[in-house]
């Protein structure tokens, strides 16, 4: 067996000469040219990518100046507040790059606004986190950013008592990060989305800018940690800086493009107006109201609500008169306080569905009393609240909450 197969193997590779010699034919030119073709196949593939990666493109509107054209990068811009300020900058004609790493933000909320605007040049959305050092300076190294709204962020009281080094490193190190490529790549203004949390519970109401800054979680000391390094910065650069603390968000944008849809996992430390939706529509079987013990009025929380409309407006506002060298700080607010009870009663009337309430304990870092005074931001901005009414703003964001019984998945 041994020698017919290899006398086969020699039939297949010789060939009869003349004179009645077998000659062993080469296979050197056969693999010779069948690695060429490799190579060059290879050479060609590899042209091809290189001239689609972003280095070998050619300018994209994002990536150059353009007169005329203010380029806002707006950080956790699926987020509830981020999307819409991102909707009102793109509806006042700005260029806006949305950065989000998803874990709290929306990507239909994304998708909403790509098909609002699908125009070239107009928006796009960018999956990174800002922990990523890295990732951060191949952002700002590819795109020309007039702006940065900084709006990402963990944001829910109770959940930062339960984990403060998550927000503390998502909070404060990533502003570092973020800051860290503004000052490098010479970005001319910086809006930073800040809270009023960074107070504490004042001794005195309402709270104005001056108000001592004494937070007493985790989420208000990353937070003012945060201002303290964007106005250290300052001190020694031209950009114009604007800090806004705002107070209790609630609404959603009036013509029912966009609303707030967290999470399910964090439904229990979310905001209020969620907790009542989602006892409205039967989610949760009632709506728990954590503290009746506190020195208001009737024992619950007071908070200042402000209408995201509103707050958007004052962003944009904000980036209208920053100016080089200066920095800002302003309270956005209504300038009114309305108790957790308040906010229960007008969530009933908003939705018409009679919400059972349990009262529990206090939560842990909770404040009893906080509402702004928003003089300043009138004085210097011409800014005030428009949208005032409790029940009619809960009234706008239950239309969408009853469109999108799972969020942006609904649609």
């Amino acid at each position: 067996m041994l020698s017919f197969s290899r006398a086969r193997s020699q039939g297949r590779n010789t060939r009869p000469l003349t004179g009645g010699m077998d000659y062993l034919e080469p296979k050197r030119k056969t693999n010779v040219m069948g690695r060429v073709i490799l190579v060059v196949s290879l050479t060609a593939l590899c042209i091809i990518m290189l001239k689609h990666a972003p280095s070998f493109t050619s300018p994209t509107a994002f990536s150059r100046s353009e007169e005329g054209v203010t380029h806002v990068l707006v950080t956790g811009g699926a987020g509830y507040i981020g999307s819409h300020a991102a909707l009102r900058l793109l509806k006042d004609s700005y260029r806006v790059t949305i950065v989000d790493n998803l874990s709290r933000g929306n990507l239909g909320a994304v998708k909403v606004l790509q098909g609002l605007f699908p125009e070239p040049g107009r928006l796009q959305f960018i999956y990174a986190d800002l922990g990523d050092a890295k990732a951060v300076e191949k952002i700002f190294s590819e795109n020309a950013f007039d702006a940065v709204m900084h709006f990402a962020a963990v944001a829910y009281v109770g959940e930062s008592t339960l984990d403060p080094l998550k927000y503390y490193h998502n909070i404060t190190s990533n502003t570092l990060v973020v800051l860290e490529a503004v000052a490098r790549h010479k970005v001319k203004k910086l809006i930073y989305s800040s809270t009023c949390a960074t107070y504490g519970e004042p001794e005195k109401m309402p709270i104005v800018e001056v108000t001592p800054q004494v937070p007493i979680n985790p989420y208000g000391k990353a937070k003012k940690m945060a201002e303290d390094m964007i106005l250290d910065f300052s001190k020694n650069s031209d950009m114009a800086v604007m800090i806004l603390r705002y107070f209790n968000v609630i609404g959603s944008d009036p013509e029912g493009r966009l609303g707030e849809a967290p999470k399910p996992e964090l439904r229990e430390h979310g905001r209020i107006s969620g907790a009542c939706f989602d006892a409205a529509r039967g989610v949760i079987p009632g709506l728990q109201v954590k503290g009746t013990d506190y020195k208001t009025g009737d024992g619950t929380c007071v908070r200042d609500y402000i209408d995201v409309t509103d707050l958007v407006d004052a962003h944009v506002k904000a980036l209208e008169k920053a100016k080089p060298k200066n920095v800002g700080i302003y309270n956005v607010g209504t300038g009114k306080g309305r108790s957790v009870k308040e906010f229960v009663e007008a969530c009933k009337k908003a939705t018409g569905v009679d919400i059972k309430v349990d009262f529990l304990p206090r939560r842990p870092g909770d404040y009893a009393e906080v509402y702004s005074d928003p003089a300043k931001i009138l004085r210097d901005l011409n800014w005030s609240a428009r949208f005032t009414n409790l029940q009619e703003s809960l009234e706008v964001a239950w239309k969408w909450q009853k469109t999108h019984p799972h969020g942006y998945a609904s649609s």
